[in-house]
């Protein structure tokens, strides 16, 4: 397997960890409670950021290949760049509601609770297509020299959440990560 293929991969199951965080903290809000939105604030602006700057990049680039290689394969995959705009701006609006929250501006809890169940479901259905569709044609039909190329034009970014060194903003939610692994592997 490529390396570029294992990466977005572990990037993907790596969002995926955060949006049951995700996940969790809007069944406190759809309780009724007041989860923390500092945590829910932090794992917004991580994938909108991360992916924005390198996820989303990496897989446009491979896109591009797949066009060049196998353009039957890439119809199928659709229009990966709109899908990632589409993210981005849906992500912006559950970043803008959240903060609105925090900002104790009024507003109505089931339109948060649609958006950020629609924003979840939209980032799981993504990726879900990307590791059904995208990621195994361009395994498929991209040549060495294209994965090489591909590694060469996105280098080696430091994760600031899942890399070695975590930065400081991210501090809390990693450890609600650590808490999430601890919980799954107890079958909580």
């Amino acid at each position: 397997m490529p390396a570029v293929i294992d990466t977005l991969r572990r990037e993907h199951a790596n969002m995926a960890k955060l949006l049951r965080i995700l996940d969790r903290h809007l069944g406190e809000f759809d309780a009724g409670g007041a989860p923390d939105y500092e945590l829910m604030s932090g794992i917004i602006d991580y994938l909108h950021d991360w992916s924005g700057q390198w996820h989303h990049p990496k897989e446009d680039l491979i896109l591009a290949k797949l066009r060049l290689r196998d353009p039957a394969a890439a119809e199928r995959v659709g229009d990966l760049e709109a899908d990632h705009e589409a993210l981005s701006e849906r992500t912006l609006h559950f970043r803008e509601a959240i903060a609105d929250i925090v900002n104790d501006e009024e507003l109505p809890r089931d339109r948060v609770s649609r958006m950020a169940h629609g924003f979840i479901d939209a980032e799981r259905r993504h990726m879900a297509g990307e590791e059904k569709v995208f990621l195994p044609a361009a395994e498929k039909a991209l040549t060495t020299e294209d994965w090489a190329e591909i590694a060469m034009r996105v280098g080696d970014p430091k994760d600031p959440l899942f890399g070695q060194k975590v930065e400081k903003r991210f501090e809390a939610l990693r450890r609600d990560l650590v808490e999430l692994d601890r919980l799954e592997q107890a079958g909580v």
